[in-house]
């Protein structure tokens, strides 16, 4: 058996070393408020309700110039915003101080009261230095004896946000935190949170329209990793063109309709992940609900047939979508393609490339290095060996790496000025993102790529809940495993399988149990213990493999699933699978896909065995030319969806500091 997998707990920076990042980012959101200051002409007052309606998403306002507030209202209202953030900082400081929270894994106090502060100062017209006053009696205020450690999360103040940093199981019944950090692959960077895209101020501010810009999709149409994998790109699009993201109605998803009555059977994406840390810890991304967005939009009369010119409404004026059968979500699909741009981006066929800056120059640069590229093409498309590429190299570099024989799809002007932008998955046009976020997405800035890797790594992760729940099978799993074996195996490392079967198209991949067995018998170990995912009911199929391993399954350990939905069971058996020291998968399996980037991003972080090439101890069991893909580096390639690939972990927590200085 392969190394176990290990996990190093967090590592304590020096107090030097975090006033000095602390400083820098508090030096960071000046700058930016100035330069966001400088930009914004005067606005009339909004009410009350609207200014209320800002600070709670805590985004960023429209306010003009001009010395301090106009009237002693405003007066008061900033005070009472003021207040308002003093109490939550306090309560912050408080509650992290009994918990024993890290400084360095939260986002600071400074930035939190700063992007509060300066939503309150915009909406009434204060101006720079009357806000910056005003900020620095607060944080004074509130951090005396703290100096500039204090910390706070910027989706906490009304009680609901989620900590993305660590994983604590007390409030899902367990297990202890020292037994769920296994589970965490994931990061919590403070800097990160303060990053929009270069497009993000072309459509939030400085506009005659005062309008946001927003981005529409509908859900992949096959099972459930495919639709992840759609939504992954779709999340990592709308940051990168700085659109507000719909999300759509609660729907059936293929396959997750498992369970009794009690069990829910329509699904939105806030199931699975923590999305309202999303929108509330990032400045550079907005979410709403299909809802708001057609109460905010179609209802008013600002969605028009893009063939006719008409002012269009959605059908039957209907708003709320969420629970409708699929008859109900096609008529709104089809709704929206009519009124909205409606985007033929093939992922086969090309890049979603975003240049450094808005602007025709800065686009025709992108497809001057990708004509450049067909130029100086290798005959026949033979691969040569380049060594490792540098994550923050050049341009060509990165764009050689990943381009895959594709041209380019370009978020242009007519893109740009589109009110809405549209996602659609239709098999009839052959349009559909069945993609990796990665793959798809190409930047001009290497610090932007690997921005939205860790973006998504950190952030569309399973929810605590689903998490909290494998990470009391993985503790039984390694229990079995010790008591199979007490004196060979005392840490209780056991290796996993993802069999997939069922309705699987790719039939050469369907093998029966004893040649599962013979593709791997050269990697495990003869009676070790087994953990295998599968979608296969009769477990009797398995019968070959238990003669040579102690095979366990999900089935097993259904005493420690509490009420769990029988719909998460999948998501379960990644989690699961994903701890295994040595994993078979099936390949062209986007289950498969998603376990090995999992084991990636752990790989990556604790700088286990392969980290430096992104690789790992993960096989396939067919074909055989793809066994052994996941153990050596291997760029981009299609197609994209069959698997996982090391861009996607590798390196990426590089550039942080770099990037921090670019957004100062």
């Amino acid at each position: 058996m392969g190394p176990p997998p290990q996990t190093r707990p967090p590592s304590s920076e020096g107090s030097s070393s975090s006033q000095a990042h602390l400083q820098r980012l508090e030096e960071a959101e000046k700058r930016r408020l100035a330069r966001l200051m400088e930009a914004r002409a005067p606005q009339p007052p909004r009410t009350i309700e609207a200014r209320s309606r800002s600070l709670l998403r805590g985004k960023q306002g429209r306010g003009g110039q001009g010395r301090g507030p106009r009237s002693g209202g405003d007066r008061t209202y900033l005070m009472l915003v003021a207040t308002c953030i003093a109490a939550t900082l306090a309560l912050n400081l408080l509650h992290h101080s009994l918990t024993g929270g890290g400084v360095g894994r939260m986002t600071t106090a400074e930035a939190f009261a700063a992007r509060h502060f300066r939503t309150a100062a915009d909406e009434i017209g204060g101006d720079l230095e009357y806000a910056e006053e005003e900020l620095g009696k607060l944080v004074r205020t509130v951090g005396r004896g703290g100096g500039s450690l204090l910390t706070g999360r910027k989706g906490s103040s009304g009680g609901g946000g989620h900590r993305i940093a660590g994983l604590s199981c007390a409030a899902h019944g367990g297990p202890s935190d020292d037994i769920a950090r296994e589970m965490v692959y994931w990061s919590d960077i403070p800097s990160d949170e303060m990053y929009a895209s270069p497009f993000h101020s072309l459509h939030n501010r400085g506009r005659d329209d005062d309008e946001p810009r927003y981005m529409t999709f509908e859900p992949d149409g096959g099972g459930w990793n495919n639709i992840r994998m759609a939504m992954e790109t779709v999340v990592a699009l709308a940051h990168a063109t700085g659109r507000t993201l719909v999300m759509p109605p609660e729907q059936h998803i293929y396959l997750l309709a498992k369970g009794d009555r009690k069990h829910k059977k329509h699904f939105g994406f806030a199931d699975f992940y923590h999305l309202e840390s999303l929108s509330e810890e990032h400045l550079g991304l907005d979410i709403i609900s299909m809802e708001e967005f057609l109460e905010r939009q179609a209802m008013t009369g600002r969605m028009r047939n893009t063939t006719s010119g008409h002012v269009s409404f959605p059908p039957g004026n209907r708003t709320r979508w969420d629970g409708g059968d699929q008859k109900d979500i096609k008529e709104l699909k089809e709704w929206l393609r009519e009124v909205t741009l409606t985007p033929l981006w093939k992922p086969d066929q090309c890049m979603a490339a975003f240049p450094s800056s808005p602007g025709p120059g800065e686009i025709q640069k992108l497809h001057t290095i990708r004509e450049e590229l067909d130029v100086g093409i290798e005959i026949g498309n033979k691969a040569i060996d380049r060594g490792l590429p540098n994550v923050l190299g050049s341009t060509v570099d990165r764009m050689r790496e990943s381009h895959a024989n594709r041209g380019l799809c370009i978020y242009d002007e007519e893109m740009q000025k589109a009110p809405v932008v549209h996602f659609m998955c239709y098999h009839k046009k052959r349009v559909r993102l069945l993609t990796h976020f990665y793959t798809f997405l190409f930047f001009e800035s290497a610090l932007q790529d690997l921005w939205t890797k860790r973006f998504i790594r950190d952030h569309l992760r399973y929810k605590d809940d689903l998490q909290c729940v494998a990470a009391r099978i993985v503790h039984a799993v390694r229990e079995q495993a010790r008591l199979h074996d007490p004196k060979g195996n005392p840490d209780g490392l056991f290796d996993s399988m993802h069999v997939r079967r069922g309705d699987f198209q790719y039939k050469a991949t369907r093998v029966e149990a004893d040649v599962l067995y013979q593709k791997s018998k050269n990697e495990l170990t003869e009676d070790a213990t087994v953990y295998i995912a599968t979608d296969e009911r009769n477990k009797t199929f398995f019968d070959p493999l238990k003669e040579h391993y102690n095979v366990l399954f999900l089935d097993d350990f259904m005493h420690l699933m509490n009420e769990t939905n029988p719909n998460n069971f999948g998501m379960l058996d990644q989690l699961v699978a994903s701890k295994g020291s040595i994993f078979f998968g099936t390949y062209f399996s986007t289950f498969t896909g998603f376990i090995n980037r999992m084991r990636g991003y752990y790989v990556d972080k604790n700088k286990l065995k392969g980290y430096e090439s992104g690789t790992m101890d993960s096989y396939y069991f067919v074909p055989d030319d793809k066994k052994y893909v996941m153990t050596k580096y291997q760029e981009v390639k299609g197609s994209f969806f069959a698997r996982e690939f090391p861009t996607a972990w590798r390196d990426i927590d590089k550039g942080i500091d770099e990037l921090m200085t670019l957004t100062a």
